[in-house]
């Protein structure tokens, strides 16, 4: 079997693949778990999502157009943002909103230009092919910590009131007094990334590299660009969240440095 019949997959494996986790809805309800149409729901979701972007990105990648990769990531940065607030649990106001947007756009951006068209060395910068898929990767990252980022925040903020409020009535600043908080906070959002990191290599071989290798590319090649993404995830996740964090504290509080959210 050579390299394009393993990598060319046909309607009928799908097809299998499908029916393999349909049975294991049948073991899940049968056992009276409630998991079942959020799993079917999920899968339809990604499916037609994936079959849109796949038809999209066939046009876009032959165009080779930097407005079309301009819209995509605008695109994408706006569904990311609006999943976040989608996602999280507690009630945000106008101005939390804004810090997340804020902090996701500027983030991800900043870790596209150093990561993709400095040190990747890109050319043209927005070539398609490469620069939406390694964009995607930073972005889908960066949603996962700020949402953490942002439930952390609220959720400390809110268990810890009456010590805040105490911290503050003795002098100390709104900064200082959710200091604690706004750490933990950054710590919970960027821990997943840093166990991701932890295993990479051994535990499992991480999507990006296993894609190059199925694609033909040398392993050691497939590794150097792995690094360097990572880095740019790590990079990308930690600067969005830091920015997350720093801003989206003061909008819990009013102009008198009184806190206002959290209750």
């Amino acid at each position: 079997m050579n390299q394009q019949e393993i990598l060319n997959l046909q309607l009928w494996q799908l097809i299998i693949a499908y029916s393999f986790i349909m049975v294991l809805l049948i073991i899940f309800k049968t056992r009276g778990f409630d998991k079942e149409q959020e799993i079917i729901l999920s899968m339809v979701r990604m499916t037609i999502q994936l079959v849109l972007v796949g038809y999209v990105l066939s046009y876009v990648f032959e165009q080779s157009n930097y407005l079309f990769t301009l819209i995509i990531i605008i695109i994408m940065e706006a569904f990311a943002i609006n999943n976040i607030y989608q996602r999280v649990q507690q009630r945000i106001s106008l101005k939390f909103k804004k810090v997340i947007a804020l902090a996701m756009v500027m983030g991800t951006l900043v870790s596209m230009i150093y990561f993709i068209i400095i040190v990747i060395n890109l050319r043209p910068w927005y070539e398609a092919r490469y620069f939406i898929p390694l964009a995607g990767m930073l972005i889908g990252n960066s949603m996962t910590g700020i949402s953490l980022g942002v439930e952390r925040l609220i959720s400390g903020i809110k268990d810890n009131r009456d010590k805040i409020e105490a911290t503050l009535m003795l002098g100390a600043t709104p900064k200082k007094a959710t200091r604690e908080v706004v750490n933990a906070a950054f710590n919970a959002a960027i821990l997943p990334t840093i166990n991701s990191m932890m295993g990479m290599g051994i535990v499992f071989l991480p999507g990006m590299m296993t894609g190059q290798i199925l694609s033909g590319s040398s392993p050691i090649t497939a590794i150097k660009y792995q690094i360097i993404i990572m880095l740019g995830i790590l990079a990308s996740v930690s600067l969005t969240v830091f920015i997350l964090v720093n801003l989206g504290y003061k909008t819990l509080f009013n102009e008198r440095a009184q806190l206002v959210s959290g209750e």
